[in-house]
């Protein structure tokens, strides 16, 4: 059953990801993690996103700008190696926190309580018009990598940021997009590598046919939504999915998921 739910969500999240300000990795490290530690849930994530990303490259990376992708994308990827410790160290610390509500012992941990603020800082982000104005001078992309680069190694949260810096660099719409998923793809190898020495300690904690089926859909899904690239409009299930992320994220904060 989990299979066919994360690989649905998967399809899904990569079609409204050309739409959307969300990416795949946004909508679908939640439902994983409804099913697999978090850290695990991560990674998987990770992989995933990965493969969907170098997809993307093969569709357009032909047309990405080398100058904005080696300024945006080097400081990206030392960054990735940090956030991805930093995760890496929260999963081994196992700090937990317990709080009781109406008389019921609960917990949680610092991990989920880090990840769940994440999401709903970016959920918030995503419908603020203050934050979506803002489009930072070129000079500023090296930075942009760094904090851009960080949040992808530490949750998987990278492109909210990533369109904040690279939105003013001058780019076409298609370079935009190509750019956007080659820097996508550097990080994603980056954190990987330091998820990947975790994972390799405990291989059982990944379910090879599931992470196929989840990529194999998220293809379809990138596929489908190039298609319809100019003739769709999902307000409406932008905002639906958002209360669902703000919903899994206090789920996490709180220790309930």
């Amino acid at each position: 059953m989990e299979t066919i739910l994360i690989s649905l969500v998967a399809l899904g999240a990569s079609f409204l990801t050309l739409f959307s300000g969300f990416g795949l990795g946004t909508l679908l490290m939640p439902v994983v993690a409804l099913f697999f530690p978090l850290e695990v849930a991560i990674g998987v994530t990770a992989i995933v996103h990965l493969a969907n990303n170098l997809f993307k490259v093969k569709l357009l990376g032909k047309q990405a700008h080398m100058g904005v992708l080696l300024r945006f994308g080097l400081p990206a990827v030392l960054a990735a190696f940090a956030g991805a410790g930093v995760l890496v160290w929260l999963a081994d610390s196992g700090s937990t926190i317990h709080y009781q509500v109406f008389g019921q012992a609960l917990q949680t941990t610092s991990l989920k309580l880090l990840v769940g603020g994440l999401i709903l800082l970016f959920v918030l982000l995503e419908f603020s018009k203050t934050f979506a104005s803002i489009k930072l001078n070129p000079k500023f992309l090296p930075l942009g990598g760094v904090v851009s680069g960080f949040f992808g190694g530490l949750s998987g949260h990278q492109g909210a940021f990533r369109s904040m810096f690279l939105l003013k660099a001058g780019l076409t719409k298609e370079q935009f997009v190509a750019t956007s998923v080659m820097v996508a793809v550097m990080v994603d190898v980056s954190r990987l590598l330091v998820y990947g020495r975790d994972l390799a300690e405990n291989p059982q904690s990944l379910e090879w046919p599931l992470i196929i089926a989840a990529s194999l859909s998220a293809f379809l899904g990138a596929f489908l939504g190039k298609k319809m690239l100019q003739k769709i409009t999902i307000k409406t299930i932008h905002i639906l999915v958002s209360v669902l992320l703000m919903v899994v994220a206090v789920g996490l904060m709180t220790g309930l998921i």
